[in-house]
């Protein structure tokens, strides 16, 4: 039976892929910060939920201690937040960007660093990370939400370094961008549903193969520039 692995899998995206990888047959480990109120999570049949913030980096080794010995097929890091909206270039809130960044870059290279032993012992091998167009450099043609692109664009370069990195474990690490969902962070007026965007990314991460890894993909299979 193949394993994978959820961050931030309490709501939105997160839930929509355990839900799925569970009615495909996968054993899925879930993590989430507050599993006591992760109840819809919790009720699915072949979720295993696990206490964890991104940011507490001391517990995502902990984490990974616990589970030492538990081969990871797929690694998905989805926690992630927009930080706030609508803010102007004169209306920046600098302490909020280092949070924004820490979630949304730094956490998920601490998950991938010490969970990497954990893919490279499985069949798959593969790291999935959920970015966005708009931490595309060439995609940016409207300006503003620099918190949110700023951290995006980090998360890709890390990701794409940590392809080259991983090479000789044989293991992936693929970027994708989920469209624009209707979740809490996507807001009502998004394009697509969850259970549309997570059925196209799991599609990208099951035909992924390493002439994949360090690569840029939407929900819908197609290669994003930089």
């Amino acid at each position: 039976m193949p394993t994978v692995m959820i961050t931030g899998a309490n709501r939105g995206l997160g839930l929509e892929f355990a839900r799925q990888y569970a009615n495909d047959g996968w054993s899925v480990i879930a993590t989430c910060r507050k599993p006591e109120d992760a109840t819809e999570l919790g009720a699915i049949d072949g979720v295993t939920v696990y206490p964890l913030n991104v940011t507490n980096f001391k517990a995502v080794q902990a984490l990974a201690d616990q589970l030492q010995g538990t081969a990871i097929d797929v690694l998905i890091n989805n926690a992630g937040v927009y930080g706030p909206k609508g803010a102007s270039l004169h209306e920046l809130d600098f302490d909020v960007w280092e949070q924004v960044l820490r979630i949304n870059t730094l956490g998920p290279l601490c998950v991938a660093q010490c969970f990497a032993g954990h893919v490279a012992a499985s069949e798959k091998k593969c790291i999935a990370t959920l970015s966005s167009k708009m931490g595309s450099m060439a995609d940016n043609t409207s300006g503003g939400s620099y918190l949110y692109r700023s951290s995006k664009a980090a998360v890709n370069a890390v990701m794409k370094s940590l392809a080259h990195d991983l090479a000789g474990d044989g293991v992936m690490s693929v970027l994708l961008h989920p469209g624009w969902v209707r979740t809490d962070m996507g807001g009502p007026g998004g394009l697509i549903d969850a259970e549309q965007s997570v059925d196209g990314m799991r599609r990208v991460i099951g035909d992924a193969r390493m002439s994949n890894s360090g690569h840029f993909y939407a929900f819908d299979g197609a290669e994003i520039p930089w």
